[in-house]
């Protein structure tokens, strides 16, 4: 079984949140393989089904940011979960908007979330990162992330949300170089892959 984590803030001042864009993506991908119900477990909100021929957990932490890594690591000690079984979607800021990148492990550079869960199952897990841009000065970060996307960013949020669904099925495989590639050839065919994206 693979775990799907999305990353971002419970409750409804949050929901449009640049923060918030790995709750996006998975709430996408339990669309695309008709995933229902959610139900309240692992301090969040889950749900299971199959991805492919694969049994796959989403998992919405509801602990807030900070505090991500109690509900993942409730999560994956219940499923006796390796923590290379792990991904993580979230909101990246050193990349730009329209723009993803897989890695596995490696820093958290600044991102709470990510801290939070590698204090809680270590740092092996590989990780979706979701570009919004960065607002260019440190200072203004915090407002950034917890400010709503802007009207004119919704349609590539929601495509790259829908690009990361259609193609989940290849993180299933451990494809990680042929998922990046087809999110990015897809964003680049409605023109959203690029470093001027708004």
């Amino acid at each position: 079984m693979l775990l799907f984590v999305g990353l971002g803030n419970p409750g409804p001042r949050y929901i449009g949140n640049r923060h918030n864009i790995g709750f996006m993506a998975v709430q996408a991908i339990a669309r695309r393989y008709d995933m229902a119900p959610w139900r309240r477990r692992f301090q969040g909100v889950s749900v299971e089904g199959n991805i492919g021929r694969d049994k796959t957990l989403l998992l919405l932490p509801g602990t807030y940011m900070n505090e991500s890594g109690r509900a993942v690591a409730e999560a994956a000690t219940f499923y006796k979960l390796d923590v290379s079984n792990i991904v993580v979607l979230h909101d990246e800021l050193e990349l730009p908007p329209g723009k993803l990148r897989v890695k596995k492990g490696g820093g958290n550079a600044g991102h709470n979330g990510l801290r939070s869960i590698t204090a809680h199952v270590g740092n092996d897990y590989r990780r979706v990162r979701l570009g919004i841009g960065h607002p260019g000065d440190k200072k203004l970060v915090e407002n950034y992330v917890l400010q709503d996307f802007a009207k004119s960013e919704w349609p590539w949020v929601e495509e790259m949300c829908d690009v990361v669904a259609d193609n989940a099925g290849l993180l299933i495989e451990g494809k990680d170089s042929t998922f990046q590639n087809k999110v990015h050839l897809a964003m680049s065919a409605k023109g959203f892959d690029k470093d001027d994206a708004p």
